[in-house]
């Protein structure tokens, strides 16, 4: 069974920067696409981006478009996901997922999760 942890979530000033990163069990990371999520406290989960078993990505949030961008590292099988200029509402956990076969924007096509990580911007 595949594991995933995410790390690098901490208290940051707005406009600054923070590097999570996915760090996956399996030794082929081309055989997944990574996405990454958010839930907000009283908020539902939002699918954010995902980095195609290519390496291209695919964005589903239009806040973090120009701001955040993901990467992975096939022989760290790491995933990683830099967040820039960041804003009191970039406030929430932050998951990654494992999907089979593509990305997608809904989170019941991953079969795969992280524990999540806390980011927290303060104003």
């Amino acid at each position: 069974q595949l594991q995933l942890v995410e790390s690098g979530g901490d208290l940051v000033q707005t406009g600054g920067s923070l590097k999570l990163t996915c760090t996956t069990s399996v030794t082929s990371l081309d055989r997944y696409a990574i996405g990454w999520f958010r839930q907000a406290p009283g908020k539902e989960r939002e699918a954010l981006l995902c980095s195609m078993k290519s390496g291209d990505v695919a964005y589903y949030s239009e806040p973090v478009l120009n701001r955040f961008a993901v990467s992975r590292d096939g022989a760290k099988s790491t995933v990683e996901l830099q967040m820039n200029t960041l804003r009191p509402d970039d406030t929430a956990i932050y998951f990654c997922a494992a999907a089979r076969d593509r990305c997608s924007a809904y989170d019941y096509q991953y079969v795969y999760w992280g524990q999540g990580t806390q980011v927290t911007v303060s104003s």
